[in-house]
């Protein structure tokens, strides 16, 4: 059965709301201009229309992009090792298995993998991030 309400928007803003139970990880749903790690932000989607028969469902894969402190910094990848771990308090994928519903934005989510752990730029600073793929139905 699709969820009829699901909209990019309500999906990403599920997954934000998700990620914001790991304590002391800041979100957003949309890119931020100044963005302030820690911080999980909700990519933009790639979208599979009618994954089911009579637009019965449509797939969604998002990125989740992890910024955490400098890549110079050893607390720094203490902290992205615990979001990049399948399990504990905080856990990217724990986080998103704990409501694999979103809040109800979706049928159901769940983290597929994790990517690109390693330096990001941002101005001019270095710091030390990850990529988690977001596999969506609804």
């Amino acid at each position: 059965m699709a969820t009829t309400s699901a909209t990019v928007t309500g999906i990403r803003t599920g997954l934000a709301s998700t990620l914001g139970t790991i304590r002391g990880l800041r979100t957003a749903a949309v890119v931020p201009e100044d963005p302030k790690p820690p911080i999980a932000v909700v990519m933009a989607p790639n979208i599979s229309y009618d994954s089911a028969f009579g637009r019965g469902m449509d797939s969604y894969s998002f990125t989740v992009l992890v910024v955490v402190g400098r890549v110079s910094d050893r607390t720094a990848q203490s902290t992205i090792d615990a979001y990049c771990s399948g399990v504990g308090t905080y856990s990217i994928k724990a986080a998103i298995n704990s409501d694999p519903t979103l809040g109800g934005a979706c049928q159901s989510a769940r983290v597929t993998e994790m990517s690109n752990y390693g330096s990001l730029s941002i101005g001019d600073t270095e710091y030390l991030s990850a990529e988690f793929t977001v596999q969506v139905y609804a």
